[in-house]
């Protein structure tokens, strides 16, 4: 390599300063800095990788505002729902209120010499040897042991038997342990209403001590007779399903449906006073 310095050192020279005379030539006839240029082209590719990675950079922050602002906007819908949801609510408890009442006063107006207090059943019995409701309301609100429970119909449910300050126990027409004075409106036949053991898991109930006489048919309608003035009259218990004569051959009885839902009833009016 020094030989070939040596021997073509002049000749280099000489090519050095020609290349430099056409550049120096170059710019000043085409206007134009050839080793600028040179460092121009150099650069565009670094020029790119940097308009690139600041192209990704924002790319990146304006997508993690966007996810942000969106979280923001699910977050305020998901208020919003959950605000209307509990405005339905509050719009159906008000609908149901005001049922109530339209209940309560057509109540008032078919039977006047009645006073009721509305209650609403919290819990029901689990036991198949009996039937009974709680409501939420007790002394305090003027419920005793004995009032009449009826349903918004004025379909009778059954009877108070035990009252706490807030809180009462009602046993339903349906449990064996409860008996009172039925009548059949129709032929205004009297007979005793109760609970039995096995009709009782039927969701009906027994008219006993019917007597020869009476002419029932499916369909007819039992009230209470309102006889010994422990209950009031004329509350509606049911319908008669079938009759039957007993094994004595003399004795007869019938089963009755009653009229409200006792099974499924949420909302009841306890009968304070009789009026009579």
């Amino acid at each position: 390599m020094r030989r070939f310095f040596q021997s073509n050192g002049g000749l280099l020279l000489v090519a050095a300063a020609l290349l430099a005379a056409v550049l120096a030539l170059g710019s000043q006839i085409l206007g134009f800095d050839p080793l600028t240029s040179a460092m121009e082209v150099l650069a565009t590719p670094f020029r790119a990788a940097s308009s690139a990675v600041a192209g990704w950079a924002q790319a990146q922050y304006d997508r993690s505002f966007r996810v942000e602002e969106q979280a923001a906007q699910i977050e305020a819908l998901q208020q919003r729902v959950a605000e209307l949801e509990r405005d339905a609510i509050a719009g159906q408890d008000a609908q149901r209120e005001n049922e109530r009442l339209r209940d309560l006063l057509g109540l008032r107006e078919e039977r006047p010499e009645l006073q009721y207090r509305d209650a609403a059943v919290v819990r029901r019995s689990a036991s198949n040897w009996s039937s009974n409701l709680t409501i939420d309301r007790g002394t305090s609100g003027g419920v005793e042991a004995g009032d009449c429970v009826i349903d918004q119909h004025g379909h009778l449910i059954g009877v108070v038997t035990e009252a706490a300050p807030n809180s009462a126990l009602v046993t339903t027409i349906l449990d064996p342990d409860l008996e009172l004075g039925g009548r059949v409106a129709r032929t205004d036949e009297d007979a005793i209403l109760e609970g039995d053991f096995t009709l009782m898991l039927e969701g009906l109930l027994r008219l006993s001590f019917v007597s020869e006489e009476a002419k029932l048919v499916t369909g007819d309608q039992v009230t209470t007779s309102g006889l010994g003035g422990v209950y009031p009259r004329g509350l509606v218990v049911g319908s008669v399903r079938t009759l039957y004569v007993e094994e004595d051959g003399v004795s007869r009885y019938a089963q009755v449906e009653p009229a409200a839902d006792i099974a499924g009833v949420q909302y009841v009016y306890v009968i304070v006073d009789y009026g009579e």
